[in-house]
Order: structure tokens, then sequence, then C-alpha cells
């Protein structure tokens, strides 16, 4: 993509991606899952929030719209945490406690004119993106939207965010990579070691191995362990193939609406990556 312009899909993911993140880096949604009783793991409360908008779906069917976890490793914590909360009490612990983080992190900028204008923007983006092949969007699209602009603003970016995720597993799954290669290609591609990844390094390590061998057998990767021209390729034709599926979200805002939701989104994004 050298020498090309940046693709909308991709700017705004840069954009939407640190106000949905605070579910996962932030001490306020923990604390505030934890409060159900989701203290066994940190674990518990991801999978109950982020599961939460299939309601009570069994751990194979989470394990297969979050495409990205390894065998197992669902099956941990679903369905026990529905034996000490339900999806709706996740649900709102967990909006509860991101409007929280927001707030603590964009300061007067949470009580400013942005956030009502971008979160209003992302929310009629994500009205009319199409719910097909894009189940854990379509369960967020059923929810009701809060009102309250902040964590309006963090549920609006939760929607767009878990509907480019949901695109993205469509285009791993076309490339014919699996979750934990998917893991293991970026760690080659960002110079780090495959098998010390965070995600990954957990796992049996002849598990591991057998999937490296895949990769080197498919090219992707060298006898040194190392991601080649044909894995970064690939790696860069998931993500295009991604930015397509991506771009019905915002393909019925009128410019004028993108470049306002856009330039809305800017300090917001900003404030938050410099926390």
């Amino acid at each position: 993509m050298t020498g090309q312009p940046e693709p909308v899909t991709r700017r705004m993911k840069r954009l939407v991606d640190p106000i949905h993140l605070v579910a996962y880096g932030s001490h306020e949604p923990t604390e505030a899952l934890e409060a159900l009783g989701l203290r066994h793991s940190y674990w518990d409360g991801y999978f109950a929030g982020r599961a939460a908008p299939l309601g009570r779906a069994p751990a194979e069917v989470v394990h297969a719209v979050f495409y990205n976890f390894a065998e197992g490793e669902v099956a941990r914590h679903i369905p026990r945490v529905w034996t000490v909360t339900t999806p709706e009490a996740a649900l709102a612990a967990r909006e509860r406690g991101c409007a929280a983080a927001l707030r603590r992190i964009l300061g007067d900028l949470a009580d400013g004119p942005a956030v009502p204008r971008a979160a209003d923007l992302m929310v009629a983006a994500a009205a009319g993106a199409p719910t097909e092949a894009r189940p854990l969007f379509a369960g967020l699209r059923a929810l009701p939207v809060p009102e309250e602009p902040v964590a309006r603003l963090w549920h609006s970016a939760t929607l767009l965010r878990e509907y480019r995720g949901d695109c993205h597993n469509l285009a791993l799954a076309v490339a014919g990579i699996g979750g934990t290669e998917s893991h293991l290609l970026r760690a080659l591609a960002d110079g780090a070691p495959p098998l010390q990844d965070g995600r990954v390094a957990h796992l049996p390590a002849e598990k591991l191995a057998m999937i490296m061998d895949g990769l080197r057998a498919r090219g992707l990767v060298d006898a040194d362990d190392r991601i080649t021209d044909a894995g970064r390729d690939l790696r860069e034709r998931i993500e295009e193939m991604t930015d397509d599926l991506d771009a019905p979200a915002y393909a019925h805002l009128d410019p004028a609406d993108l470049d306002a939701l856009i330039t809305t989104l800017e300090p917001l994004a900003g404030a938050l990556v410099a926390d």
C-alpha cells in the first residue's frame, strides 16, 4: 500500500480502537465485573463481558465467534461465569466501568461537544452496516443504545470495533489462517519471538511447534523462524480484505458526516492513546 491513500476504514480503526479498548486496559471495567463475583481470574470478566451480547451461548459458539482463542480456552470460563452472574448484569457492569474509565481519562473532553457528536455519528454508521456473517456485531446491535453521552460513545465505538473484528475473522478464514496462526504471524512481523507472545506462550509447546511447522510448509515462515515475504504479503492481503469488508459501516455516511466523525474522534483518541 506504499504511496496509496490510507483506506478510511483503517483510519477509523485507529480512532475507534482506543475508545473500545478501555474495556481491557482500564481498572474500572475490571472492577465492575469483579463486583459481580467474577474474581476467579481477569479472563472470567473478559469472557463474561465480551460474550454477553450472545446471551448464554455455549462455549463452542463463543469460541467460533471470537475465533482467535486456542481450543479449550473459552470453555474454562463459559458457561461457568453464568453460574455467578447473568449476561444482562455483565453487560451493565462492563458499560458502567468503561464509561467511568473514559470519563477519567478524557477529563474535560468528556463533557465537551465532541463526545455526543461522535457517538451519534458512530451509532448512525453502525445502524447502516449489515449484520450477516457478523455475529458479535449483530448481538451488540440488538442491545439498547445508551442515552448518557460517554456510555453512548463507548457503546458506539464497540459496535464499530466488533464489526471490523467480525470482518477480520472472515478474512482470516478465507486465507486459511487460524487464530493462533494469526498471533504467531503478527509476532513474527513485529520482530518478536513468536513462541513468547503473550497470547500463545501458555499453550503446549508441541501444539505451537505443529502450527509453526504448518506455517513453514506454506512458505510463510522460513527455517530460522522468520516471516517470509509471502507471509508479509498474506498479512497485508488479509488487512486489505478486512478493509473491504469493513467499508459498508461507513459507506452510507455522507462525506461531510464522515469528515465530522474523524474530526471529532481525533482529540478523543489522542487523549486515550496518550494516557
